[in-house]
C-alpha cells in the first residue's frame, strides 16, 4: 500500500494536508492549519469597543439635541410663511393647464 502526501488549497480554510490511499484513493488524513487568533491584543480590543461606545453615544446626544431644536425651527418657518400669507393673500387657485384652452 502506497501513501502520498498532498498540499492544497481548500477553499477558504487555506492550507491543508491530505494523506491520501493511491490505490483506493481514500484520504487516510487529514490536517488543518492552526488558525491565528480572532484577537490579537484584548485590552486593545476593549479599549476599541469602549471608544466606539462613546462614539455611540456622542452621535445619539446630538440626535437628541437636534430633536428639541426641531420643532422651534419648525415653528419659526410655519410663523414666517403664515405671516407672509396674510400679507399677500391668495387671489385663487392657479390656473390648470387644461383651462387655459
Amino acid at each position: 500500500m502506497r501513501h502520498i502526501a498532498i498540499l492544497g488549497s481548500t477553499g477558504s480554510i487555506g492550507k491543508s494536508t491530505l494523506k491520501i490511499d493511491l490505490a483506493t484513493g481514500a484520504v487516510l488524513t487529514h490536517k488543518q492549519p492552526e488558525k491565528p487568533p480572532a484577537i490579537e491584543d484584548l485590552a486593545a480590543a476593549a479599549a476599541k469597543l469602549k471608544g466606539e461606545a462613546a462614539r455611540r453615544e456622542e452621535i445619539f446626544q446630538k440626535s437628541a439635541a437636534d430633536l428639541k431644536t426641531r420643532q422651534s425651527v419648525l415653528d419659526k418657518k410655519f410663523d414666517e410663511l403664515f405671516k407672509q400669507a396674510k400679507e399677500d393673500p391668495d387671489k385663487g387657485p392657479p390656473p390648470r393647464a387644461f383651462d387655459l384652452d
